[in-house]
């Protein structure tokens, strides 16, 4: 794969071209999501029940009947599965345990808008429909966003701006969309933790931070992307040890993990705290008591039923099989992956070539040799860098040898950056097959980037071409089945 130039004139076409796919697939989901509910009645009619606050607040107080109550029950139909959850904390906080299973950065939005932009809607279609307006504009805004730094980040990565925007436009319709435009979590995470590495390697580490740490209050996982920041501790502490100097990026990194993980921390002890604080240790419940008391956990074991191996049943057959396009995907782009750099896998990264290193090198060396490396003059290399290259260089018997050609791995879906979000790839997939719900696998690894890359490429390889094809069959089949069962409240991932 060679490398190709990058025209800042067709970047800003493509970008642009990304936004226009992104802004089409949502009218298309949302779209027929109306469609089918205008065919069909809900399976479970439960969710417009909507019962009184048990604490009154500022927010759910005495409102009239809304004037258009057409609007509002079209609004509010859209309120199925987990968006239950999200509008009921918005209007009414964390009444109960199970509600904690839930994290407060998508009800805070919807919570805040409906008090503000939104206010005057109140009267005209109710608060209820307000709020579910309010979480349909977040996630579709935050998924327009997401596409776009998707496209960024992959320019980036694989050096390839064809490929970069095959990806994105296949994220824009990825299998997961109807998630993407529903009162979810999906969309605020995806931005957040796909803008996160983005920043990271524009070389904005604490935009970067506080990003990975939003990402974390809009899902649990988002504390996996301190990985990302793991990673590239790892290898400058390593430069900083060669280099003799002191190795202050240690501490600088753990500091930087803690941040990220803080939300989520926080919002455990903000759980604690309503509901064991103060109480008789007999009355508390049993996970209180916990030396380690995790809200999060106890939840998803006690009330969904999540653990090791516990959804190997033969009666979930069907959801595995629900699940299984998008495990065998992630699980062929990260075997394709360590097959064609199995030495990048088992050194961590450390085995890259230093032209690699150099292509995204905010994530490989130190600061002010990153910097220097992005700002050098093409064919210099700076004093820094030539001496931290000899490390990975072997006695030469012929000094007048001829320079070796490129790999071909050394850009595209095979290069060295890739490497971090395969590892992160990895860790989800083993995590939605051994301990989560398996269906939830659709939407859980759909913000993963490498997904889109690994598919890009086979879309462009002539002799896998009907993988593409398939690929695309997929995305389209489950954007259909999606949109008719998840918002009719039909079972879905």
């Amino acid at each position: 794969m060679a490398k190709k130039a990058i025209d800042p004139t067709s970047m800003t076409r493509n970008e642009t071209l990304v936004l226009k796919y992104a802004v089409i697939s949502r009218i298309l989901v949302l779209g027929l999501t109306l469609l089918w509910r205008s065919f069909l009645e809900p399976y479970d009619t439960s969710a417009a029940v909507d019962p009184p606050c048990l604490r009154p607040n500022e927010i759910a107080g005495d409102y009239p009947p809304p004037k258009f109550a057409a609007a509002a029950k079209i609004l509010e139909n859209g309120i199925v599965w987990d968006s239950v959850y999200f509008v009921r904390i918005a209007q009414c906080g964390y009444e109960y345990e199970q509600t904690y299973a839930f994290l407060p950065l998508l009800p805070f939005c919807i919570s805040v808008l409906s008090r503000s932009v939104f206010a005057p809607l109140v009267p005209v279609i109710g608060l209820r429909a307000v709020m579910a307006l309010c979480g349909y504009v977040v996630s579709n805004l935050a998924f327009l966003l997401a596409a776009i730094y998707l496209f960024r980040l992959s320019v980036i990565i694989l050096k390839d701006p064809e490929a970069a925007l095959r990806a994105s436009i296949l994220f824009c319709f990825n299998p997961a969309s109807i998630f993407y435009s529903s009162i979810y979590s999906e969309s605020l995470y995806a931005l957040f933790s796909i803008g996160g590495v983005y920043h990271l390697i524009s070389g904005t580490s604490s935009i970067a931070v506080f990003w990975f740490a939003l990402s974390g209050f809009a899902r649990s996982n988002g504390v996996l992307n301190a990985g990302y920041i793991c990673f590239r501790t790892m290898h400058r502490a390593y430069d900083a040890l060669y280099m003799k100097r002191r190795i202050h990026v240690v501490i600088t990194g753990f500091l930087q993990c803690v941040c990220i993980c803080l939300p989520f921390v926080a919002f455990q002890a903000y759980g604690y705290y309503n509901i064991c604080h103060g109480r008789n240790r007999d009355e508390v419940r049993p996970w209180c008591k916990a030396r380690v008391p995790l809200l999060y956990n106890f939840i998803q074991s006690h009330y969904w039923g999540v653990g090791f191996l516990r959804y190997f049943q033969f009666k979930q057959l069907p959801n595995f099989l629900l699940a299984s396009p998008i495990l065998s995907l992630a699980v062929c782009s990260i075997l394709s992956y360590v097959k064609s750099r199995p030495e990048l896998f088992l050194s961590l990264g450390f085995q890259a070539s230093n032209e690699e290193k150099r292509s995204t090198s905010r994530l490989f060396y130190l600061e002010d040799i990153a910097e220097s490396e992005v700002t050098r003059s093409p064919g210099k290399t700076s004093s820094n860098m030539g001496n931290h290259d000899i490390r990975q260089r072997k006695p030469s018997r012929a000094r007048d040898a001829p320079a070796e050609p490129k790999a071909p791995e050394n850009f595209g879906f095979l290069s060295a950056a890739v490497f971090p979000f395969v590892v992160h790839l990895g860790l989800l997939t083993a995590t939605a097959f051994f301990v989560m719900h398996v269906q939830v696998a659709t939407r859980f690894l759909s913000a993963s980037p490498p997904l889109y890359w690994f598919a890009s490429y086979l879309m462009a390889a002539p002799k896998h071409r009907r993988w593409g094809y398939m690929i695309w069959t997929y995305c389209a089949a489950y954007i259909l089945l999606g949109s008719l069962l998840f918002s009719n409240f039909y079972p879905f991932t």
